[in-house]
């Protein structure tokens, strides 16, 4: 009985932070307009329904949301067949039932959160064990994985630590708003935007490679050229050392892409180069798919990040099988084919795996729709370990089956797949795949990038073409010119992970915990102590990147 007498459209007031759902641009309708709608093209929205959502509008205008007086009464609230649920993409769907039909098993929850959080990193995977030493990394891997497990498991505690306010419908940025005002609010934004905007940046300059490798194999098969890939090994499963004769003890990734280009035709070679065409092509493609209002269509395409992870591992497992391992330790010396097993430049592979791990600002939403919330730990738990051992598999077995000698460990690219000669079918078939997932999954980015942007400061995520446009030139922009100047999804990775991991992974989520025992007269030095660990380890990491 308590519930019935809530006001549909109420405020909530707590401390400082003050929400007032009149406000029209922070309602949710609850219907939407049919072209929206999600299901039977037949489906549309009542009339009687639509005049409901006017009639809850009008009640909710009528005197202050704190005002009990005039709630809607029943026969205003529309039936169960005319209500609709927004999904985070702008599109309807129809309620079917109660609560329990939305609801996802736990099987169906850890894997929605493995699919999430594999993307790009787990081709930099290698690169980054052989920056740290194939021991250390192993055991960096180990330890990141549990740190962000426990800060993405203070997120998702956030919520149920303030009282007294209905944090349902809460993300994370609401509680850090809650906490610390605008700044709380801002912050989390920018840094939300950092990761988005850095992942956009890492996606161009992988379909440029991909896009690239993919022509020449297809220029190369039809006119029946052979080419011979820089220096590598013979046979059938040839691994190439695109850049040979680097520097052991450097960062010798930022230097490596000014060697010219296997030549197959000075005509073809001249208008399909990695850095110089294929960026500016793929602006005519992706450009105006980022000006559609809504990305529903390309929402539709998600399920094929699960099948390129699941080709990728059927890749890597092939690749291990006929190649063989090849490992010497040595565990602080380099040799003239192997690396040390503890190298100084082990902050390169903590900054590539703080974005590799990161699900800390739509986690709360994922586990909504977890069918028993009671297992939300452990299902978060068992993903990450699923996430942890998959990124171990990569890169572990392409680390300890790159062919050394004849080449040095140190051949090893950013990207994995570089180390594969564009000849080879099987790596060709993961690179076009990769391809046209990513050409789906941009367009998907760039529309939280600007619901988050535009919706903060316009109060509307479409507030004009003009808006929208010049928003999608600068962030196309930005990777154009990384793709042409600085092409190194490795670097790009460990910086903007550093970045946004140092704010959402360690600060906030630390800062937030501490700030609520503080309020509750429970905050002990030992979680002091650790807490302000985590802060500092999240400097540290982010400061490493620019000295080591």
């Amino acid at each position: 009985m308590d519930e019935d007498s809530k006001p549909l459209l109420g405020s909530v007031r707590a401390g400082e932070y003050y929400t007032d759902s009149l406000d029209p641009k922070q309602r949710r309708p609850f219907h939407v307009e049919p072209r929206n709608i999600v299901g039977d093209a037949q489906e549309q929205v009542s009339a009687e329904a639509a005049a409901l959502s006017s009639r809850v509008h009008y009640y909710g205008r009528l005197t202050a949301s704190s005002d009990r007086l005039l709630v809607p009464p029943d026969h205003v609230i529309p039936s169960p067949e005319d209500i609709y649920v927004y999904s985070p993409l702008g599109t309807a769907f129809k309620v079917q039932g109660g609560d329990s039909t939305a609801k996802n098993p736990s099987i169906v929850t850890v894997f929605a959160i493995w699919n999430t959080m594999m993307g790009t990193s787990i081709l930099s995977m290698p690169w980054g064990i052989k920056q740290a030493g194939f021991t250390l990394g192993i055991i960096i891997i180990v330890l990141m994985g549990l740190l962000t497990l426990y800060c993405c498991y203070r997120v998702l505690k956030s919520t149920k630590s303030i009282p007294y306010v209905d944090t349902s419908d809460w993300e994370f940025p609401d509680v850090c708003k809650y906490y610390f005002g605008g700044f709380g609010k801002w912050s989390s934004l920018v840094f939300s935007l950092v990761s988005l905007i850095g992942a956009m940046v890492v996606y161009w300059v992988l379909m440029s490679n991909f896009l690239f490798n993919t022509g020449k194999f297809i220029y190369n098969y039809v006119h029946n050229v052979s080419t011979s890939d820089a220096f590598g090994t013979n046979g059938t499963d040839r691994v190439i050392c695109p850049y040979p004769n680097l520097d052991p003890d450097g960062d010798s990734s930022t230097h490596q892409y000014y060697v010219s280009e296997n030549s197959t035709g000075q005509v073809f070679d001249l208008w399909w180069s990695k850095t110089n065409t294929i960026p500016l092509y793929l602006i005519v493609l992706l450009l105006p798919l980022l000006n559609f209002r809504s990305a529903s269509f390309f929402a539709r395409f998600t399920f094929l990040g699960t099948l390129s992870v699941v080709y990728l591992i059927f890749l890597v497992t092939y690749k291990a099988i006929r190649l063989g391992f090849h490992l010497d330790f040595h565990w602080f010396d380099s040799s003239m084919f192997f690396v040390p097993e503890f190298r100084s430049l082990f902050p390169q592979l903590s900054g590539v795996l703080t974005l590799a791990f990161f699900i800390h600002n739509c986690i709360i939403t994922l586990m909504k729709n977890n069918r028993h919330q009671e297992n939300n730990v452990r299902d978060l738990s068992l993903a990450y370990l699923l996430v942890g051992l998959t990124y171990l598999y990569v890169g572990v077995l392409i680390f300890a089956a790159f062919p050394s000698p004849p080449l040095s460990k140190e051949c090893i690219e950013p990207n994995f797949l570089d180390n594969f000669p564009s000849s080879d079918v099987l790596v060709f078939v993961a690179r076009a795949c990769l391809l046209f997932q990513m050409t789906t999954v941009y367009p998907l980015l760039g529309y939280l990038v600007r619901v988050q942007l535009m919706g903060q400061l316009f109060g509307d995520h479409y507030p004009g073409f003009l808006h929208v446009f010049i928003l999608n030139i600068l962030v196309v922009g930005a990777g154009v010119l990384m793709a042409r100047f600085y092409p190194n999804i490795g670097s790009i990775i460990r910086y903007s992970g550093a970045l946004c991991g140092l704010a959402l992974v360690f600060v906030l989520p630390s800062l937030i915990h501490l700030t609520s025992l503080n309020r509750r007269g429970e905050l002990r030095w030992p979680s002091a102590v650790f807490h302000g660990f985590l802060v500092l380890l999240g400097v540290a990491n982010l400061f490493g990147q620019f000295f080591m």
